[in-house]
């Protein structure tokens, strides 16, 4: 796999290594998650610096080795600035990415999920959304593309609202998918839906879902 390559993404998550290196993973449009490397990255001076965070969304043009990534240059559009000065929608983000790099592999298409990470981080930087409601939409929906999601459980007394409101999550685009709000019944019926189904279908404990669930 040598040569140059210009990938889109966002960085999932960022590590040190060495004195002055970082590994980084990357959610992509192209390929979706890999690894790569960004040399230098940690030098007060590097271009790299602030492009190698997490959250960072853009361009990425990467040299492919014989069995590595190697960043080579990066041009953000966006950092997401506002989300990681609020305590609160940075701790959920943290989430959202951790859940992403559970859900994605590489070279699996994972367009819609990039997508659905991109959207619910802006849903959280919207004043009139909640983030708990923005949390539990993200959830299903992420499911939903990975053909998890079996749809309202039969047993229950639920509320046609939330009826409705789980049929449209299913349903719907990314990109009309926080253009709603719900009352504080829905929204706990939404909560005992996704937390049933996560913990059914996800095999896996987040570390920053327990820091969200205490807020």
């Amino acid at each position: 796999m040598q040569g140059i390559a210009e990938i889109t993404g966002m960085v999932l998550k960022a590590e040190p290594i060495n004195e002055y290196d970082r590994r980084v993973v990357l959610l992509t449009k192209e390929r979706g998650k890999i690894s790569a490397f960004a040399r230098g990255a940690r030098k007060p001076n590097s271009k790299l610096l602030a492009a190698t965070n997490p959250f960072c969304f853009g361009t990425f043009k990467l040299y492919e080795g014989r069995t590595s990534y190697n960043i080579m240059e990066a041009e953000i559009t966006n950092y997401f600035e506002s989300l990681r000065e609020d305590f609160e929608s940075a701790y959920y983000g943290m989430y959202f990415l951790e859940v992403m790099d559970y859900y994605t592999r590489e070279n699996n298409d994972e367009k819609e999920l990039l997508k659905l990470l991109y959207q619910s981080l802006r849903a959280l930087m919207h004043e009139g959304l909640s983030n708990v409601l923005v949390r539990y939409v993200f959830e299903m929906k992420a499911m939903v593309i990975n053909g998890e999601f079996p749809g309202m459980p039969r047993e229950g007394d639920w509320e046609e609202s939330t009826r409705y409101t789980v049929s449209y999550i299913m349903s719907s685009s990314i990109e009309k998918l926080y253009t709603f709000t719900v009352t504080p019944q829905v929204l706990t019926q939404l909560k005992q839906i996704a937390d049933d189904y996560r913990v059914r279908y996800v095999d896996r404990q987040f570390k920053s879902l327990e820091i969200v669930d205490n807020l």
